[in-house]
């Protein structure tokens, strides 16, 4: 049996480098691999390509690698929360391809299943589709998309055994299960780490073929975005 298990956050993007191309997963600041982006915060690399559907706030997720401007392109859906995001996007600082979240998604899961590209009316006749082949199916325009993959997948789990399974908690599941699909290296961290057997098969969303290195994180935030609170009556 392979040894994936490695210690911390450290170990696990230990051959993560400059310019290199990351997957992490997360929706808003649900889900995210915490652990792992402090880690990369670190360890200094610059020139990222982060696909994520978002990019954090200022402080907190992979806000914190913008502010080390540590990030040189993000491949997003949703960039709402940001400000630092929005300077540098204005400036010309950092480049964006910005991506409807149901094409963002299916192209993650094609890259993880070996699917070069595929069609799509998502995006016809708006920038998106500038650029792309267009053909026309059952009477209706559809864009060629081609898939995602990337160096590294980072994503997070609630729970996961040494051998790489992983099962995920409610929302926190959203962009997780694709991009673990589809990174040539995937990195997962988990809430509890447990010994093979213990997870329910029936319940195990990532299968571990998918996962190369697994830790067990440690004081997760968990930060809401904007928290929504109503007075007593």
């Amino acid at each position: 049996m392979i040894n994936k298990v490695v210690g911390n956050a450290d170990e696990a993007i230990d051959g993560i480098k400059d310019n290199m191309t990351l997957m992490l997963g997360g929706f808003g600041l649900c889900g995210i691999p915490e652990n792992s982006i402090g880690a990369l915060v670190k360890l200094g690399v610059t020139g990222l390509t982060c696909i994520s559907n978002n990019a954090g706030v200022d402080d907190f997720g992979l806000g914190l690698l913008l502010q080390g401007r540590q990030i040189k392109k993000m491949v997003s859906s949703y960039v709402g929360e940001n400000d630092e995001f929005e300077r540098q996007m204005l400036s010309g600082e950092l480049e964006v391809d910005l991506i409807p979240q149901g094409s963002l998604a299916e192209r993650c899961r094609a890259g993880g299943a070996g699917i070069p590209a595929f069609f799509t009316p998502a995006g016809y006749g708006t920038e998106v589709a500038e650029g792309k082949e267009v053909r026309e199916f059952n009477g209706k325009p559809h864009i060629l998309e081609s898939a995602l993959t990337a160096d590294f997948a980072i994503v997070k789990a609630w729970k996961g055994d040494t051998s790489g399974n992983l099962i995920y908690k409610g929302t926190a599941r959203n962009f997780n299960p694709p991009m673990a699909m589809a990174g040539k290296i995937t990195i997962a961290e988990v809430e509890e780490l447990v010994e093979p057997g213990e997870l329910d098969p029936n319940f195990i969303h990532t299968p571990g073929i998918f996962v190369q290195r697994i830790f067990q994180g440690e004081k997760y935030e968990k930060r809401i975005e904007q928290r929504t609170v109503r007075t007593r009556s």
